[in-house]
């Protein structure tokens, strides 16, 4: 089995002028249903051009240009996949990791790995996936939600979580991997407007942002959700 993550984020990693900032994304199982989302995706934003004339010059369908129905519609268009999030607290966040560029880099691949590692665990823990089958793990970020000379180390940090298991040094714990049995994670950053399955991923994590601000429970928020709260 493959697994493939896309994700993108919502929200300014800004702790004196922000509340929150969130990831979001879509994970598949299999290459095929990976496949038969981004063609039933292409059709829901066939649909929307239809409607309206201002994106069929081919400008990219996002959630910051089109309005709260058009959204609610494009997420509940996603029920059946399975999506994941997490939510950063920005004012509960040590300041210290505001301090300079790679702290803040290196919080944000951090509560990533974390929000992805709950909604794997958690689909585990449903048999779902079973984590002996698990192959290849490949994971598309857009190119704006993370530095590009971070990307050797958040495919570092995703193997270590994901094959070898992690260790806690503060508290003397081990934490077992999720798949014992994974030959590789693959890491690559690229643009939604060529990607199309980061799109919906911005819908996600948009959808997640808002309810957030509006004081509800993300998780929820709609079916086959799983999102996780930092700190």
């Amino acid at each position: 089995m493959d697994l493939y993550v896309y994700s993108d984020e919502s929200g300014v990693f800004d702790q004196a002028n922000q509340n929150h900032f969130v990831f979001g994304g879509v994970i598949f199982l299999s290459s095929r249903e990976k496949e038969l989302a981004c063609r039933r995706y292409q059709s829901v934003e066939e649909n929307i051009r239809m409607r309206r004339p201002e994106f069929r010059d081919g400008q990219e369908i996002k959630a910051s240009n089109v309005g709260r129905k058009e959204k609610g519609s494009i997420y509940r268009s996603m029920n059946p996949w399975l999506k994941f999030g997490v939510v950063m607290h920005l004012k509960r966040l040590n300041p210290c990791i505001f301090s300079n560029k790679r702290s803040k880099q290196r919080y944000m691949d951090y509560a990533y790995k974390i929000g992805l590692k709950y909604a794997l665990a958690e689909l585990i823990r449903k048999k779902t996936i079973d984590p002996k089958n698990v192959r290849q793990i490949h994971v598309y970020c857009d190119e704006h939600s993370t530095a590009t000379n971070g990307l050797y180390e958040m495919r570092e940090a995703l193997l270590s979580e994901f094959k070898y298991g992690t260790f806690n040094y503060t508290y003397d714990c081990f934490f077992e991997p999720l798949f014992p049995n994974v030959i590789n994670v693959e890491v690559d950053f690229c643009s939604s407007a060529s990607t199309t399955l980061v799109r919906p991923a911005d819908i996600v994590a948009n959808h997640i942002y808002n309810a957030v601000r509006r004081g509800d429970n993300a998780n929820e928020q709609g079916r086959n959700l799983y999102v996780k709260y930092l700190p």
